[in-house]
């Protein structure tokens, strides 16, 4: 009869073990929310007028006709550039008999000095291919250059703008044109050429002014500095190419500064949230992670009302989380709420107030965490994702 009271012990020691383990797993939330600018501007306010000054004043019927007329221009030259062709054939003729002589006069020169050498000094000049040879320049052939022919300019060569179609490029998300409450100017000078041992640097001097309802904000020039360009030198290279290269990488960082200072973006992020399966004891729990994940899911930068009530049912959650955190027992491994379930929950607060934006609120769970993890036992990844939580909140 021990046999089966061994079996019935096991059944009851398992019984507990499952009742007590945390079946815990993540998922990864993909989201979308609004970055808020540095300078943050009221919704009825957010109105835009750009004004650019700089040098480009180019359209791209004017390359093209300046492309035909240049091709006028070489067809009418063209008779000249044969005649001179023509003119360097018959200088390269006349000059070919003088340079087949004096390479026979050489010939014959290093010929008589050969042959005053020994049998065995001429054998060893013959294996080293040092003899003397005979070596005639190439007669000159005649090639008439072909007549010129038409063909559209590359546009991609070209700086086809104008001060009107840069100030159209200028965007600050989240703002319309439709009146000047914030107005941009924007002086774009020329683009630097610079030459540096073999190698092509520019600067192009961009100034930007930005005033809210007539107060500066902003008053500063960007590009003065002479960056790399190319490993070429500045003769080797296609300037204008170049210079529209560097020109649309101004208007890049220009947009980007105004942006990361002004503008309400959209912003898409990641966030892993861990939930734990067990029916009855953890109901809650399972009711906060639906409460959470599927909230972030609604946050809608487009619709600020979807994206209000969804923080507003993502508290619920987090509401959740937070009471969990007065239950649990931390030196009690066994109880329903332990530290295992401390880890995640703090985990999830950290990392879900990171990615809303709010460190502060972030930071107060991590240094409650480190309070308690004296007893929790964190896995080596558990531990560097923590450093890098941590990185996170106070860089």
């Amino acid at each position: 009869m021990k046999f089966p009271k061994l079996l019935l012990t096991l059944f009851v020691f398992a019984a507990v073990s499952s009742v007590n383990a945390q079946s815990v797993s993540s998922e990864l939330i993909e989201f979308q929310m609004l970055k808020a600018p540095k300078t943050p501007i009221d919704a009825a306010s957010r109105q835009l007028k750009v004004t650019v000054t700089s040098p480009y004043n180019l359209k791209a019927e004017d390359v093209i006709a300046q492309s035909k007329v240049d091709f006028q221009s070489a067809l009418k030259n063209y008779d000249n550039v044969v005649a001179e062709s023509v003119k360097e054939f018959q200088t390269k003729e006349k000059d070919y008999d003088s340079d087949v002589l004096k390479a026979k006069e050489k010939f014959a020169m290093e010929s008589a000095e050969f042959k005053k050498l020994s049998m065995l000094e001429r054998l060893t000049m013959t294996d080293q291919g040092k003899n003397p040879h005979l070596v005639t320049p190439t007669k000159p052939v005649y090639y008439k250059p072909q007549p010129p022919v038409y063909r559209d300019p590359n546009l991609n060569d070209y700086i086809i703008v104008d001060n009107n179609v840069l100030a159209s490029q200028v965007t600050i998300d989240g703002f319309t044109r439709d009146g000047n409450y914030v107005t941009v100017s924007l002086d774009i000078q020329k683009l630097n050429f610079q030459d540096n041992a073999g190698q092509t640097y520019a600067n192009q001097p961009t100034k930007l002014v930005v005033k809210v309802n007539g107060v500066e904000k902003t008053n500063t020039t960007f590009f003065q500095e002479f960056k790399f360009i190319s490993s070429s030198p500045t003769n080797n290279i296609n300037k204008p190419l170049e210079e529209k290269n560097h020109l649309n990488k101004v208007m890049a960082f220009i947009n980007q500064y105004l942006n990361d200072n002004f503008g309400y973006q959209s912003v898409k992020g990641t966030v892993k949230i861990q939930s734990v399966k067990n029916k009855g004891k953890f109901d809650d729990l399972e009711k906060a992670d639906i409460y959470v994940t599927t909230n972030l899911r609604k946050l809608n930068p487009q619709n600020p009302q979807i994206s209000a009530s969804a923080m507003t049912n993502m508290q619920k959650g987090i509401a959740i989380w937070k009471e969990t955190l007065t239950k649990v027992v931390y030196k009690d491994k066994n109880a329903d709420f332990n530290a295992k379930i401390a880890e995640f929950v703090y985990f999830n607060l950290i990392r879900l107030n990171i990615a809303l934006g709010d460190k502060t609120e972030a930071e107060k769970y991590l240094n409650e965490f480190q309070e308690n993890q004296i007893y929790m036992k964190l896995s080596y990844d558990d531990e560097n994702e923590l450093k890098r939580l941590e990185t996170g909140i106070y860089k």
